[in-house]
């Protein structure tokens, strides 16, 4: 991964820390990309919210309703979920949005975790 990658990851694992630690496991999915993306915003990281993600199939480019919760400085996907555990799904998901969005390297966040780092993966291109 390349340093800029590696760098970045780190900050954004950061705020998922901070806002991890504040509210705690147990809320909604939209209550933590909230906080999260205010979190974003008060580190100065760029971000988009709801990134729109089609799907070309044969050459043509077909919209199905899928959505990246969190896109930061165009380089980096963010999922969030606030399940259980993470499952091959969740992780198959995102390398999906990577690969159809063109993004190197994903952060998958599942906050009903009790600390990040156990709900945390990162997957590269």
């Amino acid at each position: 991964m390349a340093l800029r990658h590696k760098q970045l990851t780190e900050k954004i694992i950061g705020a998922a820390i901070e806002v991890h630690q504040a509210l705690g496991p147990g809320l909604l999915e939209n209550a933590y990309e909230e906080c999260l993306c205010r979190e974003f915003s008060l580190r100065n990281l760029a971000f988009r919210r709801q990134v729109d993600l089609p799907v070309s199939y044969k050459g043509v480019r077909l919209d199905c309703g899928y959505r990246i919760d969190v896109v930061v400085e165009e380089t980096v996907v963010v999922e969030l979920k606030s399940t259980d555990g993470l499952s091959e799904v969740h992780s198959a998901q995102l390398l999906t949005y990577l690969r159809l969005g063109n993004y190197p390297v994903g952060l998958l966040f599942n906050f009903n975790a009790p600390t990040v780092k156990e709900g945390m993966r990162r997957l590269v291109l």
